[in-house]
């Protein structure tokens, strides 16, 4: 039975906020479905690796790095051979460029393939020794600055992978992380592109055009995912019925809120609820 909200991983990282699993850790069957409170990133060196994330299939085969941001639902499938880490790391130990980065590209870009020979793959063994010893000098110095400099890694590839990296850091790709953290802050009182460009003193064809610049998909493209997304999320790890569900995301009208899912879906809020989703490929 479904319980009443989703398992959400809050508090689990030491006081030093960064912790390390090794691939050989894990077990066999598949995890519960649930949310962190902060990232986790993927570093695996071989093998194969199959993960559920916010209803979408990641596959990861071979040298690969993903990332995980805090509140996305996730659980691993499968895996086959393979040889790497999971490490967790509070929010507040990311450098804000790294996490704008992550922001910008959630959803669409979160894993990458990379060569045998990747850097992170030689940190990773350093990191973890630290992290065992009990109380050493400057420990937590350089474990801050190794984290620094594996989350710098893994979003220079992210950012490579798009082809976008003469756009980091310009006003174009600054409105736009303010537009999807304001997204994702304000979906359930806004839902047109019009007022977020007013929140942000542009016109919402410039926004549009920018976004689409920056992600690939236009603004409306992505209020649109991140009401549906939070919406499976409650309607397929919640007891709450259609009515609730519209009312948690900002709809007075229950009867539109299920319209506009059917639209965006192909499917009814209810038949996606008792129904195991078909997964799309990552």
């Amino acid at each position: 039975m479904k319980s009443s909200a989703i398992i959400v991983h809050k508090d689990e990282l030491k006081s030093r906020g960064v912790e390390i699993k090794s691939f050989s850790e894990l077990k066999q069957i598949p995890q519960t479905p649930h949310r962190d409170d902060h990232y986790m990133f993927i570093i695996q060196q071989k093998g194969f690796f199959l993960w559920e994330l916010d209803f979408k299939t990641v596959s990861l085969s071979g040298p690969s790095l993903c990332f995980l941001a805090p509140g996305q639902v996730h659980h691993y499938l499968n895996y086959d051979q393979c040889e790497g880490w999971l490490v967790f790391v509070d929010n507040e130990v990311i450098s804000g460029q790294y996490r704008d980065i992550f922001d910008t590209y959630l959803n669409t870009q979160q894993s990458v393939s990379v060569q045998n020979d990747h850097a992170s793959f030689s940190m990773l063994p350093i990191l973890e020794n630290l992290l065992k010893k009990s109380s050493i000098p400057l420990q937590k110095t350089i474990i801050n600055s190794l984290i620094e400099s594996l989350t710098g890694l893994i979003a220079l590839q992210i950012v490579q992978s798009k082809q976008s990296l003469n756009l980091i850091g310009g006003q174009k790709y600054n409105t736009v992380i303010r537009f999807k953290r304001t997204v994702s802050a304000k979906r359930k009182q806004i839902k047109q592109v019009k007022a977020y460009a007013s929140l942000l003193h542009i016109t919402p064809l410039y926004l549009n055009q920018i976004v689409k610049e920056i992600t690939g998909f236009s603004a409306s493209y992505w209020i649109t995912q991140e009401i549906l997304l939070e919406a499976k999320r409650i309607l397929y790890y919640s007891t709450l019925d259609v009515k609730q569900v519209a009312y948690e995301l900002g709809y007075d009208d229950h009867a539109y809120f299920s319209r506009f899912f059917k639209k965006n879906t192909g499917m009814t809020a209810l038949d996606f609820r008792n129904s195991k989703p078909l997964f799309v490929q990552s």
